[in-house]
């Protein structure tokens, strides 16, 4: 019988692509990995690709999402994560760089595309930030809160409720522990945030195995 085969197709920002993390390349890549092994064991076929652009926002979403989509799309399905907003909501010059209600009409513009690909989407929360560098402007002239962090959580929340999607809830597995998961730059996790991150969606990952 002719195994079953679908893709994992995840956007997103710098976090999902995996910067800083010269160990285990980032959570999607940990997720990659275990998609293969399952496979040797005799699983369903589950191809991941990481999609992730560093310092995209939802801007950059919307321009790719449906040729991205178009050109790797499994006949036994897709599974579509999502994980933007860390940039979006970065204020740069006095300005959010996507303002909270672009940022909400771009997520859900992105999905109407992935829908036509996929019944399966996944918006994942964005990380809280260290505290050392709340609402400090940083070296690249962006200022983040923790405060703008959780609105525009509560954005994404919304629209999961709406759309009847899935969330994954990083923030609040990070929240406690930020300090020692969070990379220096404060931003990013370091190798023991981006295992956890996996740790997490790994059960989501096996439903398509």
């Amino acid at each position: 019988m002719k195994k079953k085969m679908m893709y994992g197709l995840f956007f997103g920002d710098s976090v999902t692509y995996g910067e800083y993390d010269g160990v285990f390349g980032g959570w999607v890549d940990i997720l990659k990995r275990f998609a293969l092994q399952k496979y040797n064991e005799g699983s369903s076929e589950l191809i991941l690709f990481n999609l992730g652009i560093g310092g995209e926002t939802s801007e950059g979403l919307v321009k790719r999402i449906q040729n991205e989509m178009s050109v790797r799309n499994a006949e036994d399905g897709n599974v579509v994560f999502l994980g933007y907003g860390a940039n979006d909501l970065a204020v740069k010059d006095g300005n959010q760089i996507v303002n909270p209600g672009q940022f909400k009409a771009n997520i859900e513009k992105a999905i109407q595309h992935a829908k036509v690909f996929s019944k399966e989407i996944y918006l994942v929360s964005i990380l809280p930030i260290s505290d050392k560098i709340n609402g400090e402007i940083s070296v690249t002239g962006k200022v983040r809160t923790n405060e703008d962090v959780l609105v525009y959580n509560q954005i994404l929340k919304d629209i999961v409720a709406e759309n009847s999607l899935n969330y994954i809830d990083f923030h609040s597995a990070f929240l406690e522990d930020k300090e020692i998961l969070l990379s220096k730059d404060g931003v990013h996790p370091n190798e023991k945030g981006y295992g956890m991150m996996a740790e997490i969606a790994i059960p989501i990952i096996e439903k398509y195995l």
